[in-house]
């Protein structure tokens, strides 16, 4: 497999971080493109022509020759991608591969709403106090959620770490920025301790932080 053909498009986003940090924890050679969200560089045509929802990130694997390539978006699709192309991070098949696609789904349809809708209401000008308490208020109930899931296994799908704590953690990365706090959940607390030290993790932060500068 020839892994110097992996493209990510992205920028210091709780989603583009979640791509860096797959490929890093694969041992997969990648190339990092800063897609300057600041400067509106996700509007432009040819950034639509590879993401019509202007949303980063956005992977490229140029080695699959159909087509020149796959391009694809939304951060929970290239990560199913990736680990369906290396078998990493991803069971083959039963119920644990069931319960990482149903972390996988709340997170798309629970905390990662929640969390933009938080980032939003705190970037605004004069955010009302109402408002950001009713958006904290979601996101401590998707929190809890997860805690839940964390009292009773290492990994947010079980004992064995896989691409569902990569999604969630792109967001509870970022949990301070939107005035959230994890001291009422103690067991995301402790996952995201053990996350945050990983070396791939480290190194993918890093990455990705580095785009903006």
């Amino acid at each position: 497999m020839d892994t110097t053909m992996l493209e990510v498009h992205a920028f210091a986003t709780p989603n583009s971080v979640k791509v860096p940090i797959a490929l890093e924890e694969m041992g997969l050679d990648y190339r990092l493109v800063p897609v300057n969200l600041r400067q509106g560089e996700q509007k432009t045509d040819a950034f639509k022509a590879m993401n019509p929802s202007a949303k980063v990130p956005v992977l490229i694997d140029r080695s699959v020759p159909e087509d020149g390539g796959v391009v694809l978006g939304e951060s929970a699709a290239i990560l199913v991608y990736l680990a369906e192309k290396t078998g990493q991070l991803l069971p083959k098949d039963g119920i644990r591969r069931g319960k990482v696609f149903e972390q996988l789904f709340f997170h798309a349809s629970g905390l990662s709403p929640a969390f933009l809708h938080a980032f939003l209401v705190a970037i605004q000008s004069s955010p009302q106090p109402e408002a950001r308490a009713r958006a904290l208020a979601e996101v401590d109930r998707t929190l809890g959620v997860l805690d839940q899931a964390l009292e009773h296994h290492r990994y947010v799908a079980g004992d064995a770490y896989s691409i569902a704590d990569i999604a969630h953690f792109g967001w509870v990365w970022r949990h301070q920025a939107i005035g959230a706090t994890l001291d009422k959940f103690p067991a995301v607390a402790r996952w995201y301790a053990e996350i945050s030290a990983r070396p791939a993790v480290v190194r993918a932060i890093a990455k990705t932080l580095a785009l903006a500068q």
